[in-house]
């Protein structure tokens, strides 16, 4: 790890990506912001007239798929430059305005699906016989009539479109503060240098050897948080809130309910989890005691949850060496598979290192349609990073399959099944690694990051959901969502979670100010349910073959062609039950009972 971090302008360019894949010149992204609001202008014209014939929906809905590609690419582009130097001012300026545009864009085209709703069922079935180009947008067409009971007028539709750079402004100033202007100290570590503290660092400093780095690294970071306590909570509280104005508007109970009918799943898939999990807390309390039993401590504190549990163990890669890792473990995959992985390595649509102002995490793009996913990573060598690189490469290479194999807009698949791809090739990953690695001492090593993902991503995902969902309920019902009420919820929850062999430290509690998930929605539940749904996938590909491959390839190729559950079930999966997540616990359970075996 670099004791101090390089200026954008330093970076090597092979660790950087290649934004000129999506414009060669600046001036294009200007020319497509310029044409996206001349087309949206127009279209705003229709009014009236938008769906008034076959031939003149066909006409809008063209229109509208070429806006909407130009935007997904000039916000993309816009989103790229500025996370990768977020106080870089000119990057600043155009995501403002790009950002200011799509309001604008989301205003002028708010008419059209009040109007398409006029249209009755028969109509649009007699429609689609007159003009067969309709067909391509039937899927599109569906899900704007599925949410018909929770559509406005079109005035109404304008107002809230309207609303919609206001409610970007939580998140905005969150991400501003967290990535551009929270600034933290140094800490001098195992090897006797003095390392700066980030968001990036926070973890790899986490691991360290010695506990009572990690102690002072920890308080560091949460001390720091908790000076601007106040100021997440008004984030937090202002991103709630604008969560409640639009779900109150269009008539949901809730805002659970709200967004969970935006990806068109069940809110019982949540409650299953729920339910599963909470009747599995001791499998997690079990793991806990084990890891308390392996660190040889009296009592186990919140700064030794990332201390593996396997000492001696120096796993350090090179970001060459864990590309050829992440290829050999995805063989099972296919060629085909491979060979774009391959292309994303050769051809930069990566972006390695942090670097000063850098977004803190990592992520793969949704898109860009035409174009191919870019991915940002802020790699530090360790085990970990391995994972989180063939994580977004799961992203990406799902993006690729569902826009290669679907129109625009049917490749967009919902938020429900993204993290599925990525957590399967985790679950791949990991898997190689047991079955290549013969040192006890790196097989226990690995053995301890499979709990880790179960400890990480099933139970900690569905606590960050139920304060997500506890919180949201507390405003929902009037009760003021301050620093010391958020953190009460989230301190109790901890202690729930990781049960009675945890000493729930005090600077825990001011964690949720720190997720950036918790402005994404309910997002964070998914990532549970994915990770339950594959753990099943990937072993079945490696059980099964081929057959499983093409079934999986088939669920990649789908975007949104039907509902999440039911994609999942071409790739063998059924969520609508408990099953996948009490069937994920049980190999939990397994990992816990080869960690004592082996230790």
């Amino acid at each position: 790890m670099e004791k101090n971090l390089p200026d954008r302008k330093d970076v090597q360019e092979e660790l950087t990506w290649r934004l000129e894949d999506i414009y060669p010149e600046k001036s294009q992204f200007d020319s497509e912001m310029e044409e996206a609001a001349r087309l949206a202008e127009e279209f705003a014209g229709r009014e009236g007239s938008s769906a008034a014939s076959a031939s003149a929906l066909l006409a809008s809905l063209d229109t509208l798929e070429r806006i909407s590609l130009l935007e997904e690419r000039f916000l993309s582009y816009a989103s790229m430059r500025q996370d990768q130097d977020t106080a870089d001012q000119a990057s600043q300026a155009d995501l403002k305005r790009a950002q200011s545009l799509a309001v604008k864009i989301a205003r002028e085209l708010a008419f059209f699906e009040p109007e398409l709703l006029k249209v009755s069922d028969q109509e649009m079935e007699d429609w689609y016989r007159q003009e067969p180009g309709l067909k391509k947008y039937q899927i599109t067409i569906r899900d704007i009539f599925r949410k018909k009971a929770h559509s406005l007028s079109a005035e109404m539709e304008k107002t809230a479109a309207a609303a919609g750079e206001m409610a970007q402004v939580p998140s905005t100033a969150f991400g501003m503060l967290a990535d551009a202007d929270l600034t933290f100290p140094s800490v001098t570590g195992d090897d006797g240098q003095e390392t700066v503290i980030s968001n990036g660092r926070f973890v790899p400093l986490e691991t360290m050897s010695s506990r009572p780095v990690r102690k002072e690294v920890f308080e560091k970071f949460y001390s720091r948080y908790a000076e601007f306590k106040d100021v997440w909570a008004a984030l937090y509280d202002g991103q709630v809130k604008q969560q409640m104005f639009y779900s109150r508007l269009r008539g949901y109970g809730s805002n659970f309910e709200a967004a969970v009918d935006e990806v068109n799943v069940s809110p019982a898939v949540c409650d299953n989890l729920f339910a599963a999990v909470h009747n599995n807390l001791d499998k997690m309390h079990r793991y806990v005691r084990l890891r308390r039993s392996l660190l040889g401590v009296d009592q186990l504190h919140m700064y030794d949850v990332y201390a593996p549990m396997v000492e001696g163990v120096q796993w350090s890669v090179t970001f060459e060496e864990a590309k050829e890792i992440a290829l050999k473990a995805l063989a099972p995959l296919g060629d085909d598979y491979i060979s774009l992985l391959q292309q994303a390595f050769d051809n930069r649509w990566i972006d390695v290192v942090e670097n000063k102002g850098k977004r803190s995490g990592a992520y793969s793009t949704d898109g860009i349609y035409g174009v191919h996913p870019f991915v940002l990573l802020n790699f530090n060598g360790t085990l970990n990073d391995i994972f989180t690189l063939v994580h977004e490469m799961g992203h990406s290479l799902h993006t690729w399959y569902s826009c290669h194999n679907q129109t625009f807009f049917n490749s967009q698949y919902k938020i429900f099944v993204a993290e599925v791809a990525s957590t399967t090739n985790e679950v791949l990953l990991l898997e190689y690694l047991l079955s290549v690695t013969e040192d006890k001492a790196k097989l226990k090593y690995l053995v301890n990051h499979y709990l880790e993902s179960f400890k990480g991503t099933l139970y900690r995902q569905t606590m960050f959901e139920e304060f997500e969902r506890k919180t949201n309920e507390m405003a929902e019902q009037g009760i003021p969502l301050t620093a010391q009420s958020l953190s009460d919820v989230y301190y109790e929850l901890n202690k729930e979670y990781f049960g009675p062999d945890m000493v729930s430290d005090d600077l825990i509690c001011w964690e949720w100010c720190r997720i950036p998930h918790f402005y994404y929605n309910f997002y964070v539940y998914q990532y549970a349910t994915s990770f339950a749904a594959a753990v099943a996938i990937a072993h079945r590909i490696l059980k099964e073959g081929e057959p499983a491959v093409k079934q999986y390839k088939q669920f990649l190729s789908s975007g949104c062609t039907q509902d999440p559950v039911s994609l999942l079930k071409i790739a063998g999966v059924d969520m609508s039950t408990a099953r996948p997540v009490e069937e994920a616990l049980q190999v939990f359970e397994e990992q816990i009972e080869r960690m004592e075996s082996l230790s």
